[in-house]
């Protein structure tokens, strides 16, 4: 839990947004450790005040659970994210799109169906989707750019349908919101549930908005769920992912795959998550997870991996709410109650690995070699500019590239019977002095050396 004023300036700044937005009820929460550290709620659902079991629509948030569904198909070796859809889904007009564009909204894929107002109008199969698309779905060249796509979502529900001979839903249900103890989120809804309205614009009066089931289009914006689910929700994309999906794979989704405001972005999208990059009291941080809307509802869950936080809020108006209130609750977290670095203590290092540890030189260049946890290392140039790469220990004795341009690539300790030692990293040799002449320097090093 947060402390008395904390609470105190979370609740007001959620009781402004209620005020002057103008919303018939809302709910708040903010994750920190994986549990709920503050719950906030303003107005009423039915007479009351609303609660952490008190459903919503959370809109397009249900991408996020269907792009898990799909890496989890991936992981399990049954697609791969260069397929195109046509393998799997075969007679769209945009088959040659792949999996991994799908997910990233950059399949040049038309943002809406055909037809009427798919949000506010019952849904249709999905043969009659399929069949209603021509040449004109596809909006773009597949891979140029990012553009918003809900059908694409909708296909990638049917992609798991048939992958898993189950309906999207039941698939979802039974292999990632049951195992994350998520019971209450639900493709309709079920009370206590909050009643989807417009509010008017220049009076206080309001519109019911209609709820249907969307079929085809659902993977795209069906789904219902809590205060309480949509917290667990954002403790799994902070990284507690309780074996629905592998670690690796949730860091694959969240790393951007296309930005949507070019070269200083502070937006983007990864595999089936939205990104978001804020500066705030405790310096910048990068936030994955997604909003959601639906006539009568608006919705958006976030987490923040490096610090283990997450925000989440959710609203029954069709449009109204402004301003950050979800980075501002992160904000008054940071500013209120932030986080203590966990505590150093020294470590056991294999002597190997010690050995290893120092300057090494790529050329003239100095970089630095640290050991990292689990065998893993750090190689890092000394001026602080240039390539840094972390590297994880594999089973034979080489290390993997994690981050940086040395991503996926081979680190590899070459020793010699004199007792010399360089590292090869993809072809570089990094030498423990410049351009050492006893190691097999690509190019050779000139006889007479430095001068």
């Amino acid at each position: 839990m947060v402390l008395e004023g904390t609470a105190r300036a979370m609740l007001r700044r959620l009781a402004i947004e209620q005020a002057q937005s103008r919303v018939p009820s809302m709910v708040a929460a903010v994750v920190r450790n994986g549990q709920i550290a503050w719950f906030g709620a303003r107005g009423r659902v039915d007479g009351q005040r609303p609660e952490r079991d008190t459903q919503y629509r959370i809109g397009s948030i249900t991408k996020t659970l269907v792009a898990v569904a799909v890496m989890r198909l991936r992981d399990e070796g049954r697609l791969n994210l260069l397929d195109p859809l046509d393998k799997h889904v075969p007679g769209t007009p945009v088959g040659e799109a792949t999996i991994a564009q799908l997910l990233s909204h950059t399949s040049g894929l038309t943002a809406e169906p055909p037809g009427a107002w798919w949000e506010r109008t019952p849904g249709v199969a999905v043969a009659e989707l399929i069949g209603a698309m021509g040449p004109e779905s596809a909006r773009h060249r597949a891979g140029r750019r990012y553009h918003y796509s809900n059908v694409g979502f909708g296909l990638l529900g049917e992609l798991v349908a048939r992958k898993r001979s189950a309906p999207w839903e039941q698939v979802v249900r039974e292999e990632i919101l049951r195992p994350l103890g998520m019971r209450d989120t639900t493709p309709r809804p079920r009370p206590p549930h909050a009643t989807g309205y417009a509010v008017h614009p220049w009076a206080d009066v309001l519109l019911p908005e209609p709820e249907n089931d969307h079929v085809a289009m659902a993977p795209a914006g069906q789904m219902w769920s809590t205060a309480a689910d949509l917290a667990r929700w954002a403790a799994f994309v902070a990284g507690d992912t309780a074996e629905v999906l592998r670690p690796e794979t949730l860091a694959e989704m969240r790393e951007p795959a296309i930005v949507e405001d070019g070269d200083s972005w502070t937006r983007g999208y990864g595999l089936g998550f939205q990104l978001v990059r804020h500066t705030g009291p405790r310096g910048p941080r990068r936030l994955a997870g997604h909003t959601g809307s639906m006539p009568g509802f608006l919705a958006t869950v976030w987490a923040d991996p490096a610090e283990g936080v997450g925000v989440l809020w959710l609203a029954n108006t069709t449009s109204g709410v402004r301003g950050p209130l979800d980075v501002d609750l992160l904000d008054i977290l940071a500013e209120h109650e932030p986080q203590l670095p966990a505590e150093w203590e020294p470590a056991e290092v294999d002597d190997d690995l010690l050995e290893l540890t120092g300057p090494w030189y790529w050329g003239p260049a100095p970089y630095v070699l640290r050991v990292l946890p689990r065998r893993g290392l750090s190689l890092t140039p000394v001026s602080g500019q240039g390539r840094a790469s972390r590297f994880a220990a594999r089973d034979d004795g080489t290390w993997v590239g994690l981050d940086g341009y040395y991503a996926g690539e081979t680190l590899r300790v070459v020793r010699s019977g004199d007792g010399g030692v360089h590292l090869d990293l993809n072809t570089f040799v990094f030498t423990r002095e410049p351009y050492d002449p006893q190691v097999p320097v690509p190019g050779g090093v000139d006889p007479r050396g430095w001068r």
